[in-house]
C-alpha cells in the first residue's frame, strides 16, 4: 500500500468514527418534557413567565384555559392535564369527596380574598330589607361568602357544620335573599342584585377594583384554607418535573406579575406568613 493511499483509509476512518459520534451525540439529546397545566385565563400572564422560565430547564409548558371551576379538576382526574392551578383547599376538599378523586396540593401560589360588591349602594350599611344577595353556589365558596358576610355583621351563622350553606344562617335581621350562582357568574349578577360577594380572580375578570369592595376578607390565619395552590394527582406528587414548575412559580418576578395583573386582589402565599 503506497503512502498516499494509507493516508486517505486513515482520513476516511477519522471522518467516518467522528460521524458515528455527532449521530450518537444527536441520538443522546432529550427533547423537552411537555407538561400540560389547567389556569384560570386570568393568570395566563402569570403562567406565560412560569413558562418561560421552565423553557430553559427543558420543560415544555402547554397551557389550557379555563372558565370556570368544575373542568380543571375534571381534565386533571381524567388525565387531560398533569397539573391545575386554581384551588384552595376546602374546595379541593369537597371536589375529592363529591368526585371520588385523589387530587394534591404540591405548592402554594395565592391568596385572593373574596369581596362584596355593588353596583347599586356605596356602603355595607346602605342595605335594606329583603335585599338580594349573590352567593358562590359551589360548597366551599358558598361557606366561605356566608362567613364573610357574617364578619361583615349582616348575618349569623349556626356553626353546626364545617362547611356552611343558607340553611345554616340563624340570624337574618334584614331578611335578605339569597340567590346561588356559578362562582364565574357573581360579578355578572351586580346588575340584578343589591350585592355579590365575588371571588378573586373573577372581581379581576370583571374589572371590579378591590378599592370598590363594600368589604373585603381579611388576610390572617383563620384564611389559610383559601390559599390557592398547584395540584396533581395524587400518584404523581413527588415528580420531578411538577416540583421544577412550582419552583419557578414560586420566584420574585412571578409575584411582581401577581401584583400587576390582579392589583390588590391577589397575594403571592408561598412566603406569606399568617
Amino acid at each position: 500500500m503506497t503512502r498516499f493511499k494509507k493516508v486517505t483509509r486513515i482520513l476516511l476512518l477519522a471522518c467516518t468514527a467522528l460521524f458515528v459520534f455527532v449521530l450518537a451525540g444527536c441520538g443522546s439529546q432529550s427533547k423537552d418534557t411537555t407538561v400540560k397545566v389547567g389556569i384560570n385565563p386570568t393568570d395566563a400572564p402569570i403562567w406565560k413567565i412560569v413558562k418561560a422560565k421552565v423553557k430553559k430547564e427543558g420543560i415544555n409548558l402547554k397551557i389550557t384555559e379555563f372558565s370556570d371551576y368544575n373542568q380543571p379538576n375534571t381534565a386533571l382526574s381524567q388525565g387531560e392535564l398533569d397539573i391545575n392551578a386554581y384551588q384552595h383547599k376546602y374546595f379541593l376538599d369537597a371536589w375529592n369527596k363529591a368526585h371520588h378523586t385523589d387530587i394534591v396540593p404540591i405548592g402554594n401560589t395565592v391568596i385572593q380574598p373574596m369581596a362584596i360588591y355593588s353596583n347599586k349602594i356605596k356602603s355595607i350599611n346602605d342595605l335594606k330589607d329583603g335585599d338580594k344577595v349573590a352567593l358562590p353556589n359551589d360548597a366551599s365558596n358558598e361557606s366561605r361568602a356566608l362567613v364573610l358576610l357574617e364578619n361583615a355583621g349582616l348575618i349569623k351563622l349556626d356553626n353546626k357544620t364545617k362547611l356552611a350553606t343558607v340553611k345554616n344562617v340563624s340570624e337574618n335581621k334584614l331578611n335578605l335573599k339569597f340567590t346561588l350562582l356559578d362562582a364565574a357568574q357573581t360579578a355578572r349578577s351586580l346588575d340584578d342584585v343589591t350585592v355579590a360577594v365575588v371571588n378573586g380572580n373573577y372581581a379581576s375578570d370583571a374589572k371590579l377594583k378591590p378599592s370598590a369592595a363594600l368589604y373585603t376578607e381579611k388576610i390572617n390565619k383563620s384564611t389559610k384554607p383559601w390559599i390557592n395552590f398547584i395540584a396533581t394527582n395524587k400518584k404523581d406528587k413527588d415528580n420531578k418535573t411538577y416540583k421544577k414548575v412550582v419552583k419557578a412559580f414560586q420566584t420574585k418576578a412571578v409575584a411582581k406579575e401577581i401584583k400587576k395583573v390582579y392589583g390588590g386582589s391577589a397575594v403571592p402565599a408561598w412566603d406569606t406568613k399568617l
